[in-house]
């Protein structure tokens, strides 16, 4: 069967294959062939519709993760390349840098966004996983043969899918424009360097695992934050020399650098809480970021019990 052939008959039926085929209105009035929405809308009941209704709070907040995951990956490395365990002018500065670059990528990529020039977006709601993943869902229907299928594939998340996109690509732009002049102002090297080689190879692979993993990180980033975010905490506290209990409680209150890490990783405890929750009940959930410090703080008072040096003596 011709693709010419294949239209027509597609054209003639009632409904179109698939949950992601749609018809669209043409200016005559009449209904056009079953095939790919254009880009903002979606096939609902077999008719492709604008989407214009605003993003849900979850939605937010999935791309709130992206901005956020970019930008702790880009603190992470500088303050991993700087080998230090205070705050350096230089290093702040850099700190600072990777803050503004990433904001001003998400607010460019928002005014981008339609509708253009505002910061409010244009949404297509997602509704199951395979929203993500179109492309495994074009139809095979009776009629256009075996070895051939009609071809819907499309942004039905539209825009979460492709901002994302526009965001990384404007990370990496402000990254080449506004890093070095820093790294050059306040003499961060070879640390800054090592800092933006870094990013130039995190940012592509960020890039590729929202491109394969959009639809899995769209519903399983909260979980995800929670347990990378316990994870780090415990490790920072592990990887102090002095384990006693008043030197870390001490380095938590004086250490500058500490503070900062500690703070983080109570914010992300936060944000990830409020993703889970979505703050449906406001008084109940308000009480549980109020646990947020909870892991840190029974870290530090356990800490003397899980002593190794200790363990094995009451072994012996």
């Amino acid at each position: 069967m011709t693709q010419a052939m294949e239209k027509e008959v597609v054209s003639v039926i009632a409904n179109c294959p698939g949950i992601y085929c749609g018809r669209l209105l043409l200016p005559t009035g009449k209904l056009g062939n079953c095939s790919a929405c254009p880009r903002g809308y979606k096939a609902i009941e077999d008719i492709c519709t604008k989407c214009v209704s605003a993003p849900q709070f979850y939605d937010w907040l999935y791309l709130g993760f992206m901005v956020l995951l970019c930008l702790v990956l880009h603190w992470f490395f500088i303050d991993l390349t700087a080998k230090r365990k205070s705050f350096t002018r230089g290093i702040f500065a850099t700190h600072v840098s990777a803050f503004v670059e990433c904001a001003v990528a998400a607010t460019t990529t928002l005014l981008l966004a339609s509708p253009r020039g505002s910061f409010s977006l244009h949404s297509c709601r997602v509704e199951v996983l395979s929203d993500w993943y179109t492309l495994f869902h074009n139809p095979k229907p009776w009629y256009s043969g075996v070895s051939s299928a009609v071809h819907c594939t499309q942004e039905a998340v539209y825009p979460l899918y492709t901002l994302v996109f526009v965001y990384n690509a404007l990370c990496l732009v402000m990254l080449l424009l506004l890093r070095p002049v820093v790294i050059l102002v306040f003499g961060v090297q070879p640390a800054g360097s090592k800092a933006i080689y870094s990013a130039l190879y995190f940012i592509p692979i960020l890039t590729m695992a929202h491109a394969v993993l959009c639809g899995i990180l769209y519903y399983f980033f909260p979980y995800m934050m929670v347990a990378v975010s316990l994870l780090t905490s415990a490790t920072h506290f592990a990887i102090q020399l002095d384990q006693s209990m008043k030197s870390l409680l001490w380095s938590c209150l004086k250490d500058r650098r500490n503070v900062a890490i500690i703070l983080g990783h109570w914010l992300l405890h936060a944000y990830s809480i409020v993703a889970i929750t979505q703050l449906t009940n406001p008084a109940f959930h308000a009480a549980l970021i109020a646990l947020v410090p909870l892991p840190a703080i029974f870290y530090i008072f356990t800490v003397n019990f899980t002593d190794p040096e200790k363990l094995m003596m009451n072994c012996l």
